[in-house]
């Protein structure tokens, strides 16, 4: 009764199965693998947004890549602001998903080398290739303190750092770009400005990383392991009801016809 199994069809459904089941568990893995990280990384994020500030040339220094175990470390520096050197970076969102510009501008230490900082977003002018308005940041020495990040890089974020772009507009921020155009050691990563705040009308500050959602990855998980684990059950209903119907049509076939009268 079972030779049916070995038709075409059966066969082929069979082959899709044992197929199925490896591919679902591997998207269970990986969905697993997402949560693990989102955990691990709202984790970092409230430790280093939680520690006391450092000198941030005790984390960086000019050609430094920050490490992951750094970012979000709050940093203090004191400096003066280089507004002539100051530019913006394009296509970034507000908390309102309103498109405009981040406002780098360089931070020059007492002792001649430069911290890049990011001031917040400013909204787009009505020529997308003029610089926009910006508000100007406080005249003379000030002491800022920030969250430390790492240079951006195509490879990270996917944006290409298009060449051709209007005066004093970036795509991307790299410390090592703008040690070219301004000439000076400039510390590797920037510092997103948290202190002091802007005035009214100055730029918005870039808010901090949410540390409180881990998504539904896990979720996720569970779920492709339950599909994987529904395949041959299920496959094991279709085979036990194709053979139901096989033998009810087999005992209907043998019964005999009742003779003409």
């Amino acid at each position: 009764m079972y030779r049916f199994l070995l038709s075409r069809q059966w066969v082929l459904l069979a082959l899709l199965a044992l197929v199925l089941i490896p591919v679902m568990v591997e998207l269970g893995f990986w969905q697993l693998h997402r949560h693990q990280h989102r955990v691990a990384q709202n984790g970092l994020i409230a430790e280093n947004l939680e520690a006391a500030p450092v000198h941030v040339t005790e984390l960086t220094s000019p050609g430094h890549t920050v490490p992951r175990s750094d970012y979000w470390r709050r940093v203090t520096a004191t400096g003066t602001y280089d507004t002539e050197q100051e530019v913006v970076v394009r296509r970034r969102t507000n908390s309102d998903d309103r498109v405009g510009f981040h406002v780098l501008t360089p931070l020059v230490l007492d002792d001649g080398r430069v911290l890049l900082v990011n001031r917040g977003w400013v909204p787009t002018a009505a020529d997308q290739q003029a610089f926009p308005d910006v508000p100007a940041p406080e005249k003379g020495e000030v002491t800022v303190t920030g969250r430390l990040m790492a240079d951006q890089t195509t490879d990270a974020s996917g944006i290409r750092d298009l060449k051709g772009l209007p005066p004093r507009q970036t795509m991307l921020i790299s410390s090592e770009q703008q040690a070219k155009t301004l000439g000076k050691e400039v510390l590797g990563g920037y510092v997103e400005l948290v202190e002091p705040r802007p005035k009214d009308g100055g730029p918005e500050l870039i808010g901090a990383p949410d540390k409180g959602s881990i998504g539904p990855h896990m979720a996720y998980a569970v779920q492709w392991w339950l599909f994987a684990a529904a395949v041959p059950v299920g496959w094991v209903i279709l085979v036990r009801r194709e053979l139901k119907d096989r033998r009810q049509r087999a005992a209907a076939e043998s019964e005999p016809t009742p003779a003409a009268a």
